[in-house]
């Protein structure tokens, strides 16, 4: 299927872009290790945007993986996911502080240019304010590509070597997006090795009542139902 849109994002880097309905996303890591923290808001709503505990919960999972639905704070299916490489990517670790920067060492631009340590959430607030957005934006994002797990303590830990360099995940936008993007580390990984991202606007097929969004529980029919109606 041919691109209608292809752009490569650094590691450490962030970018944004508008996904229209119907319109597929396919994220490929370039690297080793890289992660992907992703927020999601509906195109023209300034206030509704990705609820991960919801989206998780009413979906019964730990963790993102297809066919599951990305919820809204109203309920709304935002996008599924259609398929992926890997059957786990993160939704409890969230994106990272300046805090988890420093501990690999000061770091300036004016001495290394575009290799300087960035947090995600520097990159996600530069993104958003490009969209009218700021700070108060900021939800509990995803970090595609990346997985954590409980230890012999319960306490949640990083999974290292868990995405390759050709691992990919795709999604399919069910009502007109806004998505910001971060390539930089995970929070709990223990490395400063930002991986880069492949991001491909594809064209969707459309789908009915048998598409495996649609049939994965009965709240993932409901979200997409929401969306179709709210968004119509």
């Amino acid at each position: 299927m041919t691109a209608l849109l292809t752009h490569d994002v650094p590691g450490g880097a962030a970018w944004s872009l508008q996904l229209r309905r119907g319109r597929l996303l396919r994220l490929t890591a370039l690297a080793d290790g890289a992660n992907c923290s992703t927020l999601i808001f509906p195109a023209a709503d300034p206030v509704d945007r990705m609820n991960v505990p919801d989206t998780l919960k009413a979906q019964m999972s730990a963790r993102i993986h297809p066919p599951m639905v990305l919820m809204s704070d109203r309920g709304v299916g935002l996008a599924s996911v259609t398929g992926s490489s890997l059957g786990w990517h993160d939704a409890l670790g969230g994106h990272s502080l300046e805090r988890h920067v420093e501990q690999f060492g000061p770091t300036t631009y004016q001495t290394e240019r575009n290799e300087w340590r960035r947090s995600a959430r520097v990159g996600l607030v530069s993104e958003l304010t490009k969209h009218g957005r700021d700070e108060a934006d900021l939800h509990a994002c995803v970090n595609f590509f990346s997985k954590v797990a409980l230890d012999e303590h319960a306490a949640l830990s990083w999974v290292p070597g868990h995405a390759s360099a050709g691992d990919w995940i795709t999604v399919r936008a069910e009502i007109d997006l806004l998505l910001v993007l971060s390539t930089s580390p995970h929070p709990m990984d223990p490395t400063w090795a930002p991986g880069g991202i492949r991001a491909e606007v594809l064209v969707g097929e459309p789908y009915g009542v048998d598409d495996p969004s649609m049939l994965f529980r009965p709240e993932s029919a409901r979200a997409l139902d929401a969306a179709r109606e709210v968004f119509a």
